[in-house]
């Protein structure tokens, strides 16, 4: 695959996903537009073309990422609605709907993508949905470079606002959680470089058990701890802090959110 991808906002997002493509070794062109050129020095020594010009770029590139804000979406859309016409449109922009999106460039092929932060070391979880009149060839097309940037499921888009919530988010509470480890590390006398490592390769490893050999998250703290052991008295401990529930109402409330910020922006 060797289409010319241009990735229209060159914002940490936009950065990312140019670099993943870039490390997973991409053979295409890449077009990277943002208004701040300042933005765009390091990917130009990257090899990526720069811009500053949405038109331009949209026009020549096969495949067009547009990674703004969602506030900003409808703008862009405007600006290239006919350099996109039987094209591939890759909205990475939260909350935007399809049916948002064809308004605007109806001749295009519209996709709308949940990608997250993993995109920085090839490692996102990245949801997707098309429109109707998107081929299995283009969905290919779509896939192989998700895939560049993690992994990726197709998934109906009445999911893509929990998603958000759980996946797009999820660096986010991860983060805390490492965090919170470490902290604990530093409290029983781990040096702090070795209590953070710690903390996080014991998030890749349980991620990694989960993923490479399907093991279930209750089978996985089943195999760790052991009758009057050191796992079950630290499981107790957690428990008492309704840590289940927290969690399952921080990702209730930051779906509503998602769906809030889409009607209050007008992107339904």
């Amino acid at each position: 695959m060797n289409d010319k991808v241009a990735v229209i906002g060159a914002g940490m997002m936009g950065s990312a996903i140019i670099k993943s493509l870039i490390k997973s070794g991409y053979k295409g062109q890449i077009i990277a537009v943002d208004v701040q050129t300042q933005k765009l020095e390091e990917l130009e020594k990257l090899g990526v073309i720069a811009s500053s010009d949405n038109c331009s770029a949209a026009l020549e590139a096969d495949i067009v990422f547009v990674v703004v804000k969602p506030g900003d979406v409808e703008h862009v859309l405007k600006q290239i609605c006919s350099e996109v016409r039987g094209k591939l449109v890759v909205s990475v922009a939260a909350t935007v709907s399809l049916a948002f999106l064809r308004k605007h460039v109806p001749e295009a092929k519209v996709v709308r993508v949940m990608p997250n932060l993993g995109v920085m070391v090839q490692a996102s979880y990245t949801a997707y949905c098309c429109e109707a009149n998107v081929t299995v060839e283009e969905k290919q097309k779509v896939q192989t470079l998700l895939e560049m940037m993690g992994v990726c499921d197709e998934v109906e888009e009445k999911y893509m606002d929990a998603l958000t919530a759980v996946s797009g988010s999820g660096p986010g509470y991860m983060s805390v959680i490492v965090e919170a480890l470490t902290y604990a590390g530093l409290k029983v006398g781990l040096p702090r470089n070795v209590a953070l490592r710690s903390a996080a390769q014991t998030i890749l490893g349980t991620a990694k058990l989960v993923i490479d050999l399907n093991e279930e998250p209750a089978r996985i703290k089943d195999m760790t701890t052991t009758p009057g052991g050191t796992t079950i008295e630290a499981i107790y401990q957690i428990e008492q802090s309704q840590i289940r529930p927290a969690m399952i109402r921080a990702i209730e409330e930051a779906t509503k959110k998602s769906v809030q910020i889409r009607e209050k922006l007008g992107l339904t």
